[in-house]
């Protein structure tokens, strides 16, 4: 493909047959001529990957499809959509997204805007505001606190919300902290923040990065993390600390 994209957006996708919105993304499409839309079918089981190469089909030049053989998590096929943009396609920077689009589409777009010259990376933040709208259950937002503070202290760094499911990065970032596989399948986003600090160091992080309150976020269905993973995270999050620990 020869166009050169302003974004690429990663779309991983299990089992989303029957809940993707796929009239939010034909609205996108038609009025985005510089953003490329790449879906990841991760191994699933009902007729997602029929449904994606329906759209693809609608917009050849700019959507691209990948699919895995079997399930491998989130973190795999966020790194899978990455690594195949990276590769196959121009563009500028590189954004994830959760299908269920709880971040809309517009709104990844908007905060791909703060990248520039000196922010490599920047990311949606699900701190709720009086000019804002966060529709989020209770018992998530409870524990997401607990987790947040936990990661924050281990990260060194005062992120409020580092499992927003939107980041965008430069595509040479993307590149360089894509390439090698993640510990854990849902905690993939804590090891992309040790790893650009590995890259630029914990003291210049503040300076190449942005936290980007969100305008909307809607809590869609229910969580594909099952709530007994929030036992499970915390051997996850001990990893992840060990093997950062010296970078």
């Amino acid at each position: 493909m020869n166009q050169l994209f302003n974004l690429s957006i990663v779309i991983p996708c299990y089992n989303e047959g029957k809940r993707l919105d796929t009239s939010s993304f034909i609205e996108f499409l038609d009025n985005q001529k510089d953003t490329l839309i790449c879906f990841v079918d991760d191994g699933s089981k009902d007729n997602t990957l029929e449904v994606l190469n329906t759209i693809k089909h609608k917009f050849p030049n700019s959507v691209e499809v990948v699919s895995a053989v079997k399930n491998e998590g989130k973190a795999a096929a966020v790194k899978t959509g990455v690594l195949f943009c990276t590769q196959k396609i121009k563009q500028n920077k590189i954004a994830y997204i959760d299908a269920d689009l709880a971040t809309s589409l517009e709104e990844c777009v908007e905060i791909s805007s703060e990248i520039n010259s000196e922010i490599v990376f920047a990311f949606g933040s699900r701190i709720s505001k009086i000019d804002n709208y966060i529709d989020r259950k209770l018992y998530r937002f409870l524990i997401g606190r607990i987790i947040a503070t936990a990661i924050s202290h281990q990260l060194k760094l005062p992120v409020y919300d580092t499992q927003c499911g939107c980041k965008i990065f430069t595509n040479n970032l993307a590149k360089e902290i894509f390439k090698d596989n993640f510990i854990s399948k849902w905690l993939f986003d804590v090891e992309i923040f040790h790893r650009i600090s590995a890259i630029y160091g914990t003291h210049k992080m503040p300076t190449i990065c942005k936290e980007i309150p969100l305008k909307k976020w809607v809590d869609v269905g229910e969580s594909k993390v099952h709530i007994t993973y929030f036992f499970k995270l915390w051997l996850d999050l001990l990893k992840i600390g060990k093997t950062y620990k010296n970078n």
